[in-house]
């Protein structure tokens, strides 16, 4: 008689997700690079760099204050915080 294992193989735990701003708009030569626990920000002119930084900053913050994260939110949703945490 042949039984099946019930040894299941346990997966690695995925790393957490994060969100990735890339800037193609530097001239100046200097390469920008911001590191964050949830997000990476890489060039850009200085004004693109600051800006797509400030709407990771916001983006997360809404997120906590929602108590989700990038795993758990609905992509429409995520979208639409992105856009609100956009500066003008």
């Amino acid at each position: 008689m042949n039984r099946l294992n019930n040894h299941s193989k346990q997966l690695p735990p995925k790393p957490p997700a994060h969100l990735i701003g890339v800037g193609l708009d530097h001239k100046d030569g200097h390469k920008r690079i911001t590191k964050a626990e949830r997000f990476a920000i890489v060039g850009g002119s200085q004004e693109t760099h600051e800006r797509m930084t400030e709407t990771a900053m916001k983006t997360f913050e809404t997120l906590d204050r929602k108590g989700k994260t990038l795993e758990s939110v609905d992509p429409k949703e995520l979208t639409d915080i992105i856009k609100d945490s956009t500066p003008e």
